[in-house]
């Protein structure tokens, strides 16, 4: 591919991963409204975001090794024409147990987030890996942004538009399906497949066998762990935000939906512009532990925060940390890894990833109902600060292919 159509199909990836963060994000604020319409627990419903992610943990090698030997295009599409009925299913459930198998589909076929990890690591060179890794990270962000913020203010405009039960969620993820459908149809006219030689390689190898396997290469493994503690550590935060805020300061739906997206507009910032300057003059090394250690230190410090300004201020600091984090980590395990294998670890990191919302949000709630109101935050700080020290055991070994000069 020369560089005009490299741009194009970034653009098209980038979107993408817009809509399944969107898609992810949208559910976050409305939880409690799911609650009090179909009467679920607490713990209920923080299964809600546990069950999406425990998909994404088990089938992203699976996607990731299918586009390996299928190619990236048609994973993809398939995969985005299915997230969409996925997100009908879940706007007309009436039922409790419906929810769960729409999310469960969701998670699914959202695990193919690792082929678009794929896809950029096959049309970038490698001292713009890590680059491209952050343009991944921006549509995160500006699916944590538009998210969260669409969810809550659909969910209020559904309610002023008809007040009956389940209204106004399913208001929401009909929205949501609807740009599902939508990129689908774009992808099918514009993008293009970007890998040159399929390979078989992975396709006899078992899931968890692959997994262990990436676990116990050199660098790569302790920075796959260093993926997983820094996922756990904001999946624990993002699941409990939304009570702590409530009980704080009074929060509603609209005001946490804001506030998420106020973190989401931190991370677009940090990995579309900051991390963009910082790698040419650093390297990947410098930027990953800055990163990991703000991120330790801004989500430990909601445990302290008793005004909204310090609560602004360790937001602040703990999306700069995960802006400058996870491009770095991605593109680092990139660059390690053998070209024809880049699906398999893509997924294989993806599912670390996934691994960490699983368990965080049931650790975090456990954790906010049994000890206190700031616990989760404190042992969220301390999971990002021993993927800190990690970080500085293998200093050495992590690349620096970013950095000029």
């Amino acid at each position: 591919m020369n560089e005009t159509s490299n741009k194009s199909q970034m653009a098209i990836i980038f979107f993408t991963v817009f809509l399944y963060l969107v898609g992810f994000g949208v559910v976050i604020p409305i939880l409690p409204i799911l609650s009090k319409n179909f009467g679920a627990t607490a713990t209920q419903t923080g299964l809600l975001l546990s069950v999406y992610s425990a998909m994404q943990f088990l089938f992203s090698p699976f996607w990731g090794r299918l586009s390996d030997r299928l190619g990236r295009r048609p994973i993809l599409l398939f995969c985005l024409a299915c997230e969409g009925l996925s997100y009908l299913l879940f706007a007309w459930a009436r039922t409790l147990e419906w929810l769960f198998v729409a999310r469960i589909l969701a998670g699914f076929f959202g695990a193919s987030i690792s082929t678009a990890s794929a896809y950029i690591s096959d049309i970038t060179p490698k001292n713009q890996r890590s680059k491209g890794m952050a343009l991944i990270g921006v549509a995160f962000g500006l699916g944590f942004v538009v998210g969260p913020a669409l969810g809550g203010l659909l969910a209020v405009w559904g309610r002023h538009i008809n007040s009956a039960p389940h209204f106004d969620t399913s208001f929401s993820f009909c929205w949501v399906a609807v740009l599902c459908f939508a990129n689908f149809l774009f992808g099918i006219k514009y993008l293009k497949e970007s890998l040159s030689e399929k390979s078989e390689s992975a396709e006899k190898k078992k899931r968890f066998s692959v997994m262990w396997h990436y676990l116990n290469v050199k660098t790569v493994g302790p920075l796959m762990t260093v993926f997983l503690l820094s996922s756990l550590a904001m999946s624990g935060m993002e699941a409990t935000l939304i009570l702590f805020m409530g009980e704080k300061f009074g929060w509603d739906v609209k005001q946490v939906s804001f506030g998420f997206a106020y973190i989401g507009v931190i991370i677009i910032f940090t990995q579309g512009f900051l991390v963009r300057r910082l790698l040419p003059k650093w390297g990947e090394r410098k930027v990953l532990r800055l990163g990991i250690l703000l991120l330790a230190l801004g989500i430990a410090g909601i445990a302290f925060s008793n005004n909204l300004a310090l609560m602004c201020l360790t937001m602040t600091v703990l999306s700069l940390g995960n802006g400058l984090a996870n491009p770095s980590t991605l593109g680092s395990i990139s660059l390690l890894t053998d070209q024809k294998e880049q699906g398999v670890a893509m997924g294989v990191t993806q599912s670390m990833a996934s691994l960490g919302r699983i368990i965080g949000p049931a650790l975090g709630g456990l954790l906010y109902q049994h000890i206190s109101i700031t616990s989760p935050f404190l042992t969220s700080g301390l999971l990002a600060l021993i993927g800190f020290m990690i970080v500085i055991s293998i200093y050495r070994s992590i690349p620096e292919h970013a950095r000029v000069g």
